[in-house]
């Protein structure tokens, strides 16, 4: 029997669901070239879905529902609102690019992006490896046919092609793992298979050989290396308005995905799981940082960027527990969380510049595209020089706070070998500014292109504004989301089972 507590807990997802079914057919009967009817009640949607989201989120309660199968604590209500905020972020920049291409003749386009959504939020809310794995398909299946979307394009079918092929073989790797935990442990549960294997009565081989494929699965939804064969293709080929969905609120989901599933569940197998978090994050940094220097194409270059900046976020969760404790964990989870939520408010406005200055048969997707972009728009190119300065990690934009809380909880882990990857980070982060200087060199020194003025409708301009203006003002005082990141992930490591 389902109680009232259960549809409370659920509340985001099935509003999410039904109009996700509603617009679809109220799109039927919208003709404007732009969708503004379907555009406007997605939004809507989005809105209160955040707004209930960050409600559920201050009161800071752990409510389990449907059988303990699902679990609404701080945690993740905090990632679903800022999920919900980066969605309506993404459809704000995205919806002139996407008009423009003519993929806006159906209502496709915010039906998969509210689908994705609720995907991303079942990730973030599953307490069964089941209910995980149901959720991350929902979200990549609606992802690869939004890549698809622009079905006239080649680049776009081969790039959703690519997707599919790497993204069932990383859901593979992630089922075959969890059936392995299953195999050992006689449970599904996430909470009973912390508890099983805190008993120390299972086979610790069959736990490690299953943790393996989990590790790798996550580390293909990450997008780190060496499982990160995907994300330049994909970026490159996809429409940069699609690029930007899978490239910002899927982060979020994946990071709360390996909160559930390595902390909440196997977080008594640590010195296993975190030597391989810690061996993909140099790889991510060393692979990521050193390919992006030769790319000429922005959207491929911001790929391996992603690899990189994945790193640090690797970095953090493979730090929470040091010689058997967790005293850590509060530091070094709180830290990712802040890095992965503020990477992805930069990527918003990154691309969404990107899409800024792509027009109807022109995508501005060469870094020669942006020359001299101070002289054509000051705003848009000091917006863009914000989001490379902080990419880079240089004060006082909030990726240097980000980086400096990473660091900051691999120093305080005390050890040697924390020590010198806290090193290695910092002289790949000094790699990494190279190619992000570069870019500001072309918009501020190089001889424009074209004299073409950039224009944008007030929506676009109002929120790329204040986007812009957050990265600086997160930088200048970040201590209002590091400590709500902190607040977060005490109370939901307090309150899991």
């Amino acid at each position: 029997m389902i109680d009232k507590l259960s549809f409370l807990v659920t509340a985001p997802e099935i509003v999410l669901l039904v109009m996700a079914c509603v617009i679809a057919l109220v799109d039927l009967g919208v003709k404007t070239r732009l969708r503004n009817g379907t555009y406007w009640l997605t939004m809507a949607t989005l809105a209160v879905v955040a707004w209930i989201c960050g409600e559920a989120a201050v009161r800071g309660e752990t409510l389990y529902a449907f059988n303990r199968m699902v679990v609404a604590d701080p945690m993740g209500n905090w990632l679903k609102c800022f999920s919900s905020i980066a969605m309506m972020v993404c459809l704000v920049y995205g919806r002139p690019y996407v008009a423009d291409r003519d993929m806006l003749r159906g209502g496709e386009f915010f039906t998969l992006a509210m689908f994705a959504l609720l995907g991303m939020f079942v990730m973030i809310s599953g307490s069964n490896f089941l209910v995980l794995y149901l959720g991350l398909e929902l979200m990549t299946l609606a992802s690869y046919a939004l890549v698809a979307l622009r079905r006239d394009h080649a680049t776009a079918t081969e790039a959703a092609m690519k997707y599919f092929v790497l993204g069932a073989l990383a859901s593979g790797f992630l089922l075959y793992g969890m059936s392995m935990m299953y195999g050992a442990t006689g449970s599904l549960d996430v909470g009973t298979v912390f508890k099983m294997v805190s008993s120390r009565q299972v086979n610790h081989q069959v736990l490690v050989f299953g943790l393996v494929f989990i590790v790798a699965g996550l580390g293909f939804k990450l997008g780190a290396a060496p499982f990160h064969m995907w994300i330049p293709d994909v970026y490159q080929g996809a429409p940069t308005a699609v690029t930007l969905m899978i490239g910002s609120a899927p982060e979020l989901a994946a990071f709360a995905i390996c909160i559930r599933l390595l902390v909440d569940g196997l977080i008594p197998l640590a010195i296993d799981w975190q030597q391989m978090l810690l061996i993909l994050a140099v790889g991510s940094l060393v692979i990521g940082n050193l390919a992006a220097i030769a790319q000429t194409n922005l959207k491929r270059m911001l790929a391996y960027s992603t690899i990189g900046q994945m790193g640090f976020v690797l970095l953090g969760l493979g730090v929470g527990v040091v010689n058997g404790t967790t005293q850590n964990a509060q530091y070094a989870y709180s830290a990712a969380m802040f890095y992965i939520v503020t990477y992805v408010l930069t990527t918003l406005a990154s691309f969404g510049i990107i899409l800024l200055l792509a027009r109807e048969g022109f995508e501005s997707e060469e870094i020669a595209d942006l020359a001299g972009l101070n002289q054509r728009s000051p705003l848009y190119a000091g917006v863009m020089a914000v989001c490379l300065f902080s990419l880079a990690g240089i004060p006082p934009l909030v990726g240097f706070y980000a980086k400096l809380a990473v660091l900051q909880a691999l120093v305080s882990a005390g050890t040697g070998g924390h020590l010198v990857l806290a090193i290695v980070a910092v002289m790949l982060s000094l790699v990494a500014a190279f190619y992000y200087l570069r870019v500001v060199k072309v918009m501020y020194f190089d001889a424009p292109i074209t004299v073409t003025t950039v224009s944008a409708s007030r929506d676009v301009r109002v929120v790329l504004t204040l986007n812009g203006a957050l990265i600086l003002l997160l930088g200048i005082f970040p201590g209002g989301l590091m400590t709500l990141c902190a607040s977060a992930i005490v109370r939901t490591l307090g309150g899991a089972p």
